[in-house]
């Protein structure tokens, strides 16, 4: 009997193939928020295309009752619903799952996998029966669909009609004719099925203390709690809905209650250099600012990052990943700029780094990024992802602490200038690379030109050899100051293993869930997850503790790895890259396999020594 076939309760993958544009979309949305509230973990992937509508979209739904959050892999149930994707669709499911379809048009091609089973449901005539309208009906079918699976799966109906009201509080006509294609499918697959199927639903209570949230919208939320008033951008994917959740956030929190006024500034620039060069000027001016793009944005933003660099203005940017070279797949998920975010602009150049694993760590990392970019007064980078910016996560609820306050840095007032003999910009009085800055129109006394060209540690114009080396060299005793300051990484040593795991952003969940796996299967590794670039000292310590490290990334050349072998002291012959790099999430088995290949007879033994202890 296949795994499939057997009973297994809250722990399967769905999967649905629909087309951009037909409002699938609110359907997925309203089974997985169900599931959530049924207190279930789950967590949802969209494979959508870059064109507004009309081409081939998927959605998977993994249930999993042990709160793994990365793509499983496999598909368990394949809602099928666009008919173009039928033959893809129909390969993907597991050897004993089962494919639902629209049966209104006969399809016997389907029928010819004998391994799955497969549960034709008349949707469209269905809703052609119930609805009247050519667009209502096609919206209709595609709720019509999540009423099929909540019968298939034994959701409670309660859930979905309560998220049907809050979604259209204001709109009461829309919840009952949803509510009405939710019943027509719950209806058909209850009389013409055995429901629910092995693969099925039961309440638990493991949500608690949970939310579901993407990344975008959880870094756009720590923008305002740390204080951001000023957001430039110009519009890309996959960072769009990230400045779109900052305006609404900041239309409601940002508005003086009794004038009305908006205290902050939301500016569309004409490109993304110009929306960096906003940001800059704003936070040169004392505002907390920022800018949010992808890959292709970083690059035209590379002259003023190396003036932000070199002029020591602090800046905050959002880089959310996407597939590249070039303009490459707009909707599709990587990890392919950590070089060039890295070491972005010509000339000596390096810029702090964070790098979130989910969209709990993409608020919190944004309140640090702002301290960082001015307690060292210099450019900070977050690279989180697709996977992670547009995808709904379950994350712990977020907390705050309503005691904090913005880090300002070494920032000078007017009293404290008056207090000064002299006043330096770029001079370097307590031995960390950071000088003291002023706002513009403090006083007269701590005037002085913000320069990308040559300058001394006086903030004149030079271009002396020795006066420009001096300011240089001094930039990089501030990035032995960034190492102390940047969160440090996560290590689980647990396993005591001479064998370890290194990797960064949103391979985490894959990779938590492989170590389970593995440690089944007798392998037990360290694991290592960097969060910050420059490295701080126990990435250092980890790397040289083991004997064999497996470098885990979504990027062709291995990015992570070169820059470790740039970085630090490690040794090359140790480090064994697994990259993924599809586009698509990355998986647990595809790590597992990973390892396990890699690995000889003689280093498995070891490693299964260590995982018994």
């Amino acid at each position: 009997m296949s795994k499939a076939n057997l009973t297994r309760i809250n722990d399967f993958t769905i999967k649905i193939a629909t087309v951009n544009g037909t409002g699938s979309a609110s359907a997925n949305t309203l089974l997985m928020k169900s599931i959530f509230r049924s207190g279930i973990p789950v967590v949802g992937k969209n494979y959508f295309p870059s064109n507004i509508q009309g081409l081939p979209t998927w959605y998977e739904i993994r249930v999993t009752r042990d709160g793994y959050v990365a793509r499983s892999g496999s598909v368990d149930i394949m809602v099928a619903m666009n008919a173009e994707t039928y033959a893809r669709d129909v390969r993907e499911v597991a050897p004993g799952g089962y494919l639902v379809y629209d049966s209104t048009w006969p399809r016997p091609a389907l029928l010819k996998r004998e391994d799955i089973s497969v549960l034709g449901v008349p949707l469209a005539r269905l809703c052609n029966e119930n609805f009247n309208g050519v667009r209502t009906r096609i919206l209709m079918k595609n709720i019509c669909y999540a009423g099929v699976l909540v019968a298939l799966l034994d959701l409670d109906l309660a859930h979905i009609r309560a998220l049907l009201a809050e979604t259209y509080a204001k709109k009461p006509q829309l919840v009952e004719s949803n509510m009405k294609a939710i019943q027509l499918g719950y209806d058909y697959a209850r009389a013409n099925f055995e429901c629910p199927l092995p693969l099925h639903l039961a309440k638990m209570d493991h949500t608690a203390g949970h939310i579901m949230i993407d990344g975008n919208t959880a870094a756009a939320l720590g923008c305002l709690f740390a204080g951001a008033t000023v957001a430039a951008w110009y519009p890309i994917t996959p960072s769009t809905s990230l400045m779109d959740a900052f305006k609404m956030f900041a239309d409601r929190m940002r508005v003086d209650p009794q004038s009305g006024r908006r205290n902050f500034a939301f500016i569309q620039a004409e490109d993304e250099l110009a929306a960096v060069g906003m940001a800059i000027g704003a936070m040169w001016n004392g505002a907390r600012a920022f800018t949010a793009t992808s890959g292709p944005g970083i690059s035209l933003m590379n002259e003023f990052l190396g003036l932000a660099y070199y002029a020591e203005v602090p800046v905050v940017i959002f880089d959310i990943q996407r597939v590249g070279p070039s303009t490459g797949m707009p909707t599709r998920t990587q990890q392919g700029d950590l070089l060039l975010a890295a070491y972005a602009s010509h000339g000596d150049t390096r810029h702090v780094c964070l790098y979130p694993a989910n969209p709990e760590e993409c608020f919190y990392l944004a309140v640090q990024a702002f301290d960082l970019a001015e307690r060292l007064q210099t450019p900070v980078l977050v690279l989180s992802d697709l996977d992670i910016g547009m995808n709904d996560w379950m994350c712990r609820d977020l907390k705050w602490d309503d005691s904090y306050r913005p880090d300002r840095g070494k920032m000078l007032g007017k009293e404290e200038v008056l207090k000064l003999e002299k006043f330096y910009r770029f001079l370097d009085r307590d031995g960390d690379g950071i000088g003291y800055r002023t706002l513009p129109g403090v006083d007269p006394k701590a005037a002085y030109f913000t320069r990308g060209s040559g300058h001394t540690q006086y903030g004149a114009y030079t271009e002396d050899a020795a006066e420009y080396q001096i300011v240089l060299d001094r930039l990089l005793k501030k990035w032995a100051t960034a190492k102390r300051l940047v969160p440090r990484a996560l290590i689980d040593a647990t396993a005591g293993s001479r064998i370890g795991l290194v990797s960064l952003g949103s391979c985490d969940g894959a990779i938590r869930e492989a170590l389970d796996v593995l440690k089944q299967r007798g392998v037990a590794l360290d694991y290592m997850r960097v969060r910050a670039f420059p490295f701080s000292e126990d990435v250092e310590k980890f790397l040289a503790a083991h004997e064999l490290l497996f470098v885990v990334e979504q990027n062709r050349d291995a990015q992570l790895r070169q820059l470790l072998t740039l970085e630090t002291a490690v040794d090359k012959a140790k480090l064994r890259s697994l990259l993924h790099y599809s586009g698509l999430p990355i998986s647990s088995h595809f790590i597992v396999e990973g390892v396990l290949a890699e690995l000889q007879p003689g280093e498995r033994a070891a490693s299964r020594d260590a995982a018994h202890g």
